[in-house]
């Protein structure tokens, strides 16, 4: 059986064929929603988008997406408006939303013949370099989770450096936010934060001026807040088999997510390797740092997440050289 959620849409989903469950509509919360559905069986959703409180807004989708299984909900979108825009799909598609349609008949399709990923790949635009910061910021802060994902990954570090380069670009209105630490203090910063969890959305309201807000995640498992998350893998052999022996399905869950491989001594040959047998993409290899100097390798990777203007240069092509997680 099936739900329906609508609101602006109803009449046009009104002559939906379908067997339903459940039928609500009105403007509701994304947390709302979330709560109202999460332990109700159902085979799948139609959910017109319009129903969602600020739905113009991408954080509410990313509620959405980590509260209820969106591999179930064909996202029934307003034709003409802003989230028909590529740029706004291509984000959904980076949160594994994939099946979202502007007519009845795509609805229809969807439920029967639900997108994977390779359908919609081409929407995603992760290395769209042709955005400035200034157009990003147009909107509010950008607001960057870093999270540690193999242990002592050196998110805090990766955060002061990455806060150093953009401030040498963009001036001293660059934030940095960690949650439920206090590592920060020993680089005295004045715009390098301590807070716990409870303190999330006050202090994201009290710099929502800053031309970009990095968050240290820690183990506070919502990013529901980030524009973007970058995942930290340090890719050494220790460190890669007991991630694996913690957690052996975590690749699986980090598919389609921005990995950033940190303290990276490895080859565009071995990332290829690294990708084969996670089954993952690599979004960035980046190699030691220096807290004291600039660093180049910041300049393409800045570029990948949006923030400058730089061309890319093409990937190095390469076979398989050998078992990262086997040895």
């Amino acid at each position: 059986m099936n739900v329906i959620v609508s609101n602006e849409q109803r009449n046009v989903l009104s002559g939906l064929d379908i067997d339903v469950i459940k039928n609500i509509s009105g403007e509701y919360e994304a947390s709302e929603l979330v709560e109202m559905f999460k332990n109700f069986f159902y085979n799948k959703m139609v959910l017109d988008v319009t129903a969602i409180k600020d739905f113009h807004n991408i954080k509410n989708f990313q509620v959405l997406a980590i509260g209820l299984d969106v591999e179930k909900i064909v996202f029934f979108l307003p034709e003409g408006t802003d989230v028909c825009t590529s740029n706004f799909l291509s984000k959904l598609v980076s949160m594994g939303i994939y099946n979202f349609t502007t007519n009845v008949e795509g609805v229809k399709y969807l439920l029967e013949h639900p997108n994977s990923y390779k359908e919609v790949a081409h929407i995603q635009q992760l290395n769209d370099v042709s955005t400035t910061i200034t157009e990003k910021v147009e909107n509010g802060s950008n607001v960057i989770g870093i999270r540690n994902v193999t242990e002592h990954a050196g998110a805090t570090t990766f955060i002061y450096i990455l806060k150093k380069e953009l401030k040498a670009r963009f001036g001293d209105n660059i934030i940095a936010i960690e949650i439920n630490k206090n590592d920060f203090q020993y680089f005295g910063d004045k715009n390098m934060i301590s807070i716990t969890s409870d303190q999330i959305q006050n202090t994201l309201t009290r710099y929502e001026g800053a031309s970009v807000i990095l968050v240290d995640l820690n183990d506070f498992p919502d990013d529901y807040f980030c524009g973007d998350v970058l995942y930290l893998l340090e890719p050494s052999i220790i460190k890669l088999n007991k991630l694996m022996r913690k957690n052996n399905m975590i690749f699986s869950k980090l598919q389609h997510k921005k990995i950033v491989l940190n303290k990276s001594l490895l080859t565009s040959k071995d990332i290829v390797d690294f990708e084969y047998e996670a089954k993952a993409k690599v979004f960035y290899n980046m190699p030691p740092l220096d807290d004291r100097r600039k660093n180049p390798a910041f300049d393409d990777f800045l570029s990948r997440l949006g923030l400058i203007n730089k061309p890319q240069e093409k990937k190095e092509s390469g076979g398989k050289i050998f078992g990262l997680f086997r040895r």
